[in-house]
């Protein structure tokens, strides 16, 4: 939920919209168009700030990452681009799979490949550059080909996109780069380039893409011969995409570099304030995309630091030898290490975060001084957030999944959160336990277990777990072999792509939060004929509630931080009383929910404990002692075989 604070403007045609955007209701193209017009700058920013903000925290994120261009021939010739040449050309390059191997190195979290269409490269050697990277270096993951190198391998080796995309996917492909979207204008096109996709086949691509598990982003180039209406119609375009398919990770808009490209414009390179204004219109406009990305390749260091308080909430990552930009002349440095993006993001005020390519904190790096707080990513949580801003600047809140920030607690580097239950007592003596938390005595909708069989069938069978909370899969054990006699079974923890991709191979799955949440709204998953609550299960066996999470704060913050964030949370709970379908009206919608079903989630829920809940927590770690005593647990972060 966006904050409900009002803001004073100095153009005042921005506060309808600001009144739109803070009760969720959506942007229309006037909207888009009168931000584009509007010459309050700051304005402008603070809006997106504030969205970015309810999506991000304070969180900024960056990857250790690779841009891999393994040849500059293409059969194309788009006016706009001084990367691809010729055959022949004495600028041609072409690189072996050991050349590119020789690029990447073991530290990585991600590779990015794009290239020219190569006339000649015959389908397995793409096949190959996929499975050897993957092979030699198993924890990068492979970022790889535009939607219209997806249809030019569809085209050239006759296959459809869904045969190429499972290929790649099979080979190690997991997620797919934005590029070649351009400008959805079919006048841009037929003038830039005629030869290239238009949108409609860019967009089948994605939409293919999506349906079987594999995320994307999506760009927007802009500062050419564009109009503002067109950028405002591709925004329009995406979020309808998104709306469908809800497979884009980030939107990232791209300033145009004219290098020798011929191409006229009003100058040389797009103005910063033309570059902050669509970064923040974007996080405006498209409220259903995840994250914003200031890629500081095209828009400089210096920008991309401004543009993390209008509405950015990544800076991509360290990059490398990224050519494509620089050969258009991009001014920018031709590296950013791992140290200058921290060090930029915490010049912006900001909580760097090192993610993966899903956007799953690796690492956490606080200013020296600074309290992080959680803010768990659920719809279940949002009471705890819709009025949470401490006064003091020295608290910054971070989006962290249960496992993720038990992970973080752990390590010390997050101070406060709703600490899932199974976490906190591994951290019990480092954190003191406040009387908040969430809890339910009944059905909680958002922890399921999706079955083929019923319980006792479930007797050597093979379930996928989410790796989101230790609390819930501890539940599971629980529930399996202290109330339904079930001892033998195995534990294999899903991969994030699986959830959307294929789950044939389970007899039953796990999930918690939106995911459980929205598979349940929509009646189940295909192929699992059983569902089961398992906090209902709990209930109805212990006849007391289950307590999900539980907030904590670590015994060395500062006192005054400790009253200021449980203040915080108790001003948030008591604003949240009565407005919930209101409150949670945005998240709810990402999930296919109306307000009333919004409202009816959150009543269930309960926030402040009270006599049952303490119970409830001492039940729970009754039975997960018994378990440990016969060496049936599963560690903390981890899953086992039974």
């Amino acid at each position: 939920m966006i904050s409900s604070k009002a803001f004073t403007f100095r153009d005042n045609s921005l506060s309808p919209i600001w009144d739109k955007v803070r009760n969720g209701v959506r942007l229309t193209k006037e909207d888009g168009l009168a931000l584009y017009a509007s010459d309050d700058l700051i304005g402008l920013g603070r809006m997106a700030n504030e969205v970015a903000r309810s999506k991000s925290g304070d969180s900024v994120y960056f990857v250790l990452n690779r841009k891999l261009e393994p040849t500059n021939v293409c059969v194309l010739s788009c006016k706009f681009c001084d990367f691809a040449v010729k055959a022949g050309s004495k600028e041609a390059y072409e690189m072996t799979l050991d050349e590119m191997l020789s690029k990447l190195r073991p530290d990585l979290h991600e590779v990015h490949i794009t290239a020219g269409l190569h006339p000649s490269w015959p389908w397995e050697f793409y096949i190959d550059m996929v499975r050897e990277i993957k092979t030699q270096f198993p924890n990068v993951d492979v970022k790889a080909f535009t939607a219209v190198e997806i249809d030019y391998f569809s085209k050239k080796f006759k296959k459809s996109h869904e045969q190429v995309l499972r290929e790649l996917y099979a080979a190690g492909l997991r997620t797919m780069p934005g590029g070649g979207a351009e400008v959805f204008s079919e006048r841009v096109r037929k003038e830039l380039f005629k030869q290239k996709i238009g949108a409609k086949t860019w967009f089948d691509v994605h939409k293919t893409a999506h349906k079987m598990g594999i995320n994307s982003n999506v760009t927007m180039l802009y500062g050419h011969i564009e109009t503002i209406e067109e950028r405002i119609e591709h925004m329009l375009r995406v979020r309808e995409c998104q709306d469908e398919t809800n497979g884009f990770l980030s939107f990232i808009p791209l300033a145009f570099q004219p290098g020798n490209t011929g191409i006229k414009t009003r100058n040389d390179f797009t103005s910063a304030i033309d570059d902050l204004k669509t970064i923040a219109v974007s996080r405006l406009m498209l409220d259903n995309v995840p994250h914003i990305k200031a890629y500081w390749v095209m828009l400089t260091a210096e920008v991309a630091t401004i543009a993390l308080n209008f509405g950015a909430d990544d800076m991509d990552g360290t990059v490398g030898e990224e050519r494509i930009a620089h050969d258009a002349g991009a001014i920018s440095p031709m590296e950013l290490a791992k140290g200058k993006l921290i060090s930029i993001i915490h010049e912006a005020g900001k909580l760097p975060v090192e993610r993966d390519v899903w956007y799953n904190p690796i690492e956490i790096y606080p200013a020296k001084g600074t309290t992080v707080v959680s803010k768990m990513p659920y719809l279940n949580s949002v009471p705890f957030y819709h009025e949470f801003a401490p006064a003091l600047k020295n608290i910054e809140v971070a989006p962290l999944m249960p496992s993720v920030l038990g992970r973080f607690a752990r390590l010390g580097t997050v101070s406060a959160g709703p600490l899932s239950l199974r976490d906190f007592m591994s951290v019990s003596d480092r954190f003191d336990r406040l009387e908040y938390g969430i809890a339910v005595k009944g059905n909680a909708h958002s922890v399921l277990l999706f079955s083929k069989y019923g319980w006792s069938d479930l007797k050597g069978k093979r379930i996928g777990i989410t790796s989101e909370s230790s609390t819930s899969i501890e539940l599971l054990r629980i529930l399996l072999e202290k109330r339904h006699g079930v001892h033998e079974y195995e534990f294999v923890k899903l991969h994030p792509a699986q959830i959307q991709n294929n789950l044939s191979d389970y007899d039953a799955v796990l999930l918690i939060g939106d995911e459980a949440l929205r598979n349940g709204e929509l009646g189940g998953i295909p192929g699992f004929d059983q569902m089961y609550d398992l906090a209902g299960e709990w209930c109805s066996w212990k006849e007391l509630p289950f307590v999900f999470a539980v907030w904590a704060i670590a015994k060395d913050v500062p006192a005054e931080a400790k009253t200021q964030i449980t203040h915080s949370l108790e001003n948030s709970l008591v604003s949240s009383a009565g407005h919930y379908a209101e409150i949670g009206r945005e998240h709810g919608k990402r999930l296919g929910m109306d307000d009333a079903a919004v409202d009816a989630y959150l009543q269930t829920f309960r926030y402040r404990f009270g006599i049952d809940e303490h119970a409830a927590m001492a039940e729970f770690e009754m039975e997960w002692e018994s378990l440990k005593r016969n060496n049936r647990t599963v560690p903390v972060g981890h899953s086992i075989a039974a």
